[in-house]
């Protein structure tokens, strides 16, 4: 089983949407996928609810070994993609971690499902906490939007240093562009600087575009809702960079 977080300490970045959209695309390729939303505000489920309502259980039963995590997860909301939504109670996530400090308990919240899942995919909050910390340790590969801004761009050095360090290995972050509007000077300046700017980015750049907004409206992954569109088509260039880093074999 590989893990993948979706990760930003800047909000606002195209984070649950790549989320979203790889975990979909990830499943379409035979790889069983689960998609876990780790942000209380649980934007991942207005993207998927289009597939079923999916409504997230309190934190407290699983964080206490009460329950496993089977049962906070809703199975198959799309063919091979798993999900567990968001709950308010995941605010408190980080006060349940301070008291288990010594231990990763997320890693050993994930362990279970190793047998039966090929992928599992982190969206995670804009925040740097105790929750952050045990995301970037245990996931394999942490990926980044950055808004070619230099704002943005400012939020990425921050975790850069953050993860040096706190020793987590920096060569796991995959930066990659997001919300990309090539129409501005600004942005089209900072891309051609990629390999100067972004360490180990990825190719792909998601652009700006209302039909990734329309996500939420309708509730669906871009391949469903606009498979033809080139947002779509650079999501699927993202996944194909993703599986090849990761080594899961495509159909």
């Amino acid at each position: 089983m590989r893990t993948i977080a979706f990760y930003s300490p800047k909000g606002g970045v195209g984070k649950t949407a790549a989320s979203v959209n790889t975990a979909y695309l990830a499943s379409q390729s035979r790889c069983k996928t689960l998609l876990w939303d780790l942000d209380p505000q649980g934007a991942a489920s207005f993207y998927l609810s289009g597939a079923e309502v999916v409504k997230g259980k309190k934190l407290s039963k699983l964080m206490e070994g009460k329950a496993p995590i089977a049962k906070f997860i809703h199975e198959e909301v799309y063919p091979g993609l798993d999900f567990i939504p968001a709950h308010s109670s995941f605010r408190n996530f980080d006060i349940k971690l301070e008291q288990e400090e010594g231990s990763n308990t997320l890693r050993q919240m994930l362990a279970p499902l190793s047998e039966d899942t090929g992928l599992v995919v982190l969206d995670c909050p804009p925040t740097l906490s105790r929750l952050t910390e045990q995301v970037l340790e245990v996931a394999d590969r942490v990926y980044v939007p950055v808004v070619p801004t230099w704002l943005s761009l400012n939020s990425w050095n921050q975790l850069w240093d953050f993860m040096k360090d706190k020793k987590l290995g920096t060569k796991k972050l995959r930066p990659f562009f997001s919300m990309v509007d090539r129409r501005k000077n600004l942005h089209k300046e900072i891309m051609d600087r990629r390999d100067e700017l972004l360490k180990n980015a990825i190719e792909a750049a998601i652009p700006y575009a209302s039909v990734v907004e329309r996500m939420g409206e309708e509730g669906m992954p871009l391949e469903v809702l606009a498979p033809r569109s080139p947002a779509a088509a650079m999501y699927r260039q993202m996944w194909k960079e993703v599986g090849q880093d990761l080594g899961i074999a495509r159909s």
